[in-house]
C-alpha cells in the first residue's frame, strides 16, 4: 500500500509530491491523462500579482505575494534538481490602454493596486516604445510593473515531473480515479476508473476541474468548475516582436523564451466544452494587434483551449477535509501558476501533518 496517493499530475499536485517525496514519503500520482494536461500545460505562466488584482481579492493577493516571494528559491530548486530550465523571466509587464475607457479603467485600478502595498509605475506612450518599439503608436499611456515575472508552464510541468520521478516517485498516467473510499471516517485509498481499489493513508484530491466528477465518501467536495480559456500561439520571429508581458483589460500577450508567443484572457462559462470558437480567436487576435500591430506577420502555430478549476469563492481550497487522511487542493483558477510555490508548501505542511497522527 502507498503511503500517499495523489489525484491529478498538475502544478500543485506535482510540486508537493516532489517535496514529500525528498523527504522520505511513499508518494504515487495517478493522472488521468498526463502531466500537464488540465490547466498547468494550458497556461500562459503569468506571474502577475499586480497587474491582476481585482477589487475584493486582497486574501487572494496577500497569498499572490507570498507565493510570489517564493519563486526565486523555488525555481533554483526545481531545475537544481531536474537538470532542467523552466524559463523564469523578469522583465516585467506593460498594462496598457487602446481605449480612452481603458486608462480611465486603469488609473481607477491604480489606485487599488497602491492601497494594497504593490509596485506599479505610470508610463507615457514615448516611455512604453522604449522598452517596446513595436507598440502601436495609438497607445498613449499605461502602466509598468517591474515585479510581476512570467514563467514557461509546460516546462515548469515537465521539470517538477522530472524532479519528482528522479526522487524515486511513480506517476501511472490514464489512470481516472471515480471515487476516495472511507471507513470508520477515515480514508482507505480511491477506486480507479477499470474497478481496481488502491489503498493509501493519506489521499490527496487535486484533480483541477474535474473533482465534482470524483465521489468522495463521508465528505462534501468543494464546489468546483470548469471555466474555459482559448489560448493561441504564434511564432515570435527574428529578431522577436515583443519581450516583455503586454497587457491590455482584454488580452495578454506572453512572449517565450522558446520562440512562442501565447495570446489569451477568455473567460467563459461553458461547461466542459472543448472547442474554439470563430468569436473567441477573432476577439483574442483583433485585441493582440491593437496593441502588437506586428502580429499579422507572425506564423501561427497552435491554438487550443484549457480549463481553469474556479471555486464558488474563487480562492483555492488547500487543507484536510472532514475525512481523515483526505486532503483538499482545489479552486487556484486563473492563479495556479503563481500560487505553485505557496500551494507546493502548504500542501506539503498540511499532508505531512496528517500522516504524523
Amino acid at each position: 500500500m502507498k503511503s500517499i496517493i495523489m489525484i491529478g499530475a498538475g502544478l500543485a499536485n506535482l510540486g508537493a509530491a516532489w517535496q514529500l517525496q525528498k523527504s522520505g514519503h511513499d508518494v504515487i500520482i495517478l493522472e488521468r491523462h498526463f502531466p500537464g494536461c488540465g490547466a498547468s500545460g494550458t497556461a500562459a505562466g503569468l506571474l502577475s500579482p499586480s497587474a491582476e488584482a481585482r477589487f475584493g481579492e486582497a486574501r487572494l493577493v496577500e497569498l499572490e505575494l507570498q507565493s510570489m516571494a517564493l519563486w526565486p528559491d523555488f525555481v533554483a530548486e526545481v531545475e537544481q534538481d531536474s537538470g532542467m530550465t523552466v524559463d523564469y523571466r523578469r522583465e516585467g509587464t506593460l498594462l496598457m490602454a487602446p481605449e480612452p475607457d481603458d486608462l480611465a479603467a486603469i488609473e481607477h485600478l491604480l489606485a487599488y493596486r497602491e492601497s494594497l502595498g504593490l509596485s506599479v509605475q505610470r508610463v507615457s506612450g514615448h516611455e512604453i516604445r522604449e522598452l517596446e518599439p513595436g507598440i502601436s503608436p495609438r497607445i498613449s499611456a499605461g502602466l509598468y510593473i517591474g515585479s510581476d515575472h512570467q514563467v514557461d508552464a509546460m516546462k515548469l510541468t515537465q521539470a517538477l515531473t522530472k524532479a519528482f520521478l528522479n526522487r524515486g516517485g511513480e506517476i501511472r498516467v490514464d489512470t481516472t480515479v471515480v471515487a476516495v473510499n472511507e471507513a470508520l471516517g477515515r480514508v482507505t485509498g480511491v477506486i480507479i476508473e477499470s474497478g481496481v481499489g488502491i489503498g493509501a493513508s493519506c489521499v490527496v484530491a487535486g484533480p483541477g476541474a474535474w473533482a465534482a466528477k470524483i465521489e468522495f465518501q463521508g465528505a462534501i467536495s468543494p464546489q468546483i468548475r470548469p471555466v474555459r480559456g482559448q489560448i493561441i500561439t504564434l511564432g515570435l520571429g527574428n529578431p522577436e516582436i515583443c519581450k516583455h508581458v503586454i497587457r491590455s483589460p482584454r488580452v495578454y500577450l506572453a512572449p517565450k523564451s522558446s520562440g512562442r508567443l501565447l495570446i489569451g484572457s477568455t473567460i467563459e462559462d461553458v461547461g466542459f466544452d472543448e472547442y474554439l470558437t470563430g468569436g473567441g480567436v477573432r476577439n483574442l487576435l483583433h485585441h493582440a494587434r491593437e496593441l502588437l500591430p506586428a502580429i499579422d506577420d507572425a506564423p501561427i502555430l497552435e491554438m487550443r483551449t484549457g480549463f481553469r478549476p474556479v471555486s464558488v469563492h474563487n480562492e483555492p481550497s488547500v487543507s484536510s477535509s472532514s475525512v481523515q487522511g483526505l486532503v483538499w487542493s482545489v479552486g487556484h483558477g486563473r492563479q495556479g501558476v503563481l500560487l505553485t510555490p505557496w500551494t507546493t508548501r502548504t500542501l506539503t505542511a498540511e499532508v505531512q501533518a496528517v500522516m504524523s497522527v
